[in-house]
């Protein structure tokens, strides 16, 4: 397995759907996943620190994690199938027991980022997925992707953030 971090979301602009992209500790790979619009705005209100009166999904499963006695371990991106992502939340009880819970990555991603806990990928997801960030065969089209992923603004989202923001009241 290799921890990742969250590098951000962007929007992809043939389709318009959000995608997280995710990159190893060396920023030598970076792995993009299509994700569902709510899910990005659940991530990028967290990234932004943006508050919420009442708590939403994430923020939810969170509180009702704490208050069993767990915490969340880490989570694993552990497969891909026909573009499918799979992972799974790790939680760890007050006796030390590990429980694993079947997870979308994108919601194993929410929830990690509100645990504050490490974002990890296997080896063979990274084979399948990942787009290399030091490779000079690939260099015009990764230099493309990251000065996309540099120009997104958090008001690129301010739609889906306030499209989401209706639709949980």
């Amino acid at each position: 397995m290799i921890e990742m971090k969250v590098m951000g979301i962007a929007i992809d602009t043939a389709t318009g759907s959000p995608i997280i992209v995710l990159n190893d500790n060396e920023n030598r790979k970076a792995l993009p996943i299509w994700i569902g619009s709510a899910e990005a705005s659940a991530i990028i209100r967290k990234i932004e620190n943006i508050k919420v009166i009442r708590p939403m999904t994430h923020d939810l499963i969170i509180d009702i994690i704490a208050k069993t006695g767990c915490k969340v371990d880490r989570i694993e991106i552990n497969d891909v199938e026909e573009d499918t992502y799979f992972s799974t939340i790790y939680l760890v009880d007050e006796n030390g027991k590990e429980i694993e819970i079947d997870s979308r990555p994108s919601d194993a991603i929410a929830i990690a980022i509100r645990a504050e806990a490490p974002i990890f990928v296997s080896v063979k997801v990274l084979a399948d997925g990942s787009v290399s960030c030091d490779s000079e065969k690939d260099e015009a089209e990764q230099e493309e992707f990251r000065n996309f992923i540099q120009s997104i603004k958090p008001s690129d989202f301010e739609k889906l953030l306030k499209d989401d923001k209706h639709s949980d009241q």
